[in-house]
């Protein structure tokens, strides 16, 4: 797992080759590893503009199995590691008086089912902690944007350790019309960056046109 996730970056890197791209690998429940990305930003472009925290797993299953491992997993990924990348880069912000802070939360920021009333707890907290940046550090011209996906068909899926929930989830992602690509959600990201200093979305909550919920 950890060669296939550190070959991910290079094999980006690759496909672009007239691209200036530099490149760390980190976990974003380390917050020092974390910190060492926004130090090498800085670094070699003198700034951090913008910083996306993405990282998210979603283990599904009733509140009953007490699944205290994943329930820790989720926490950690999900909740401690957005604010490990808030923390990174907020006094390098502060200091530009300039910056944007981006999470991907999720339809179930909004929703709660069967399942993923954990999953939706985290994504709940997100929304509160990414509220709070905006208010906190507004007067600093730091934005905070979320961008919440339904189902999107990306390795979010590998996350869950039943196989037939994963199986299931999966195949509605790749029906058409019930399933979002990362591409979808790459433009909505691409368009809460180029709107002006001045202006802060806040959110975007993009879903599959047929997604029920």
């Amino acid at each position: 797992m950890e060669r296939s996730f550190r070959a991910a970056p290079l094999s980006l890197v690759e496909s672009l080759p007239n691209a200036d791209i530099s490149y760390a690998v980190a976990d974003v429940t380390n917050k020092e590893e974390v910190q060492a990305v926004a130090d090498l930003a800085v670094e070699k472009y003198g700034r951090v503009d913008v910083l996306y925290n993405n990282a998210g797993v979603m283990p599904t299953a009733l509140l009953s199995e007490r699944r205290f491992d994943e329930w820790r997993q989720m926490l950690d990924i999900n909740i401690m590691g957005v604010l490990n990348g808030i923390a990174a880069v907020l006094p390098i912000m502060k200091k530009q008086q300039s910056g944007q802070i981006i999470a991907t939360d999720s339809v179930a920021g909004h929703v709660v089912y069967p399942t993923s009333a954990v999953y939706c707890g985290t994504k709940f907290a997100v929304r509160a902690i990414m509220e709070g940046l905006r208010q906190e550090e507004r007067e600093n011209n730091i934005r905070s944007t979320m961008i919440s996906p339904g189902a999107v068909d990306t390795e979010l899926y590998n996350t869950i350790n039943d196989p037939e929930a994963q199986e299931m989830l999966r195949k509605n992602a790749q029906t058409e019309g019930y399933g979002l690509s990362p591409g979808d959600v790459a433009d909505a990201v691409v368009y809460a960056i180029g709107t002006p200093e001045t202006v802060s979305i806040s959110e975007i909550l993009i879903r599959p046109t047929k997604q029920p919920i």
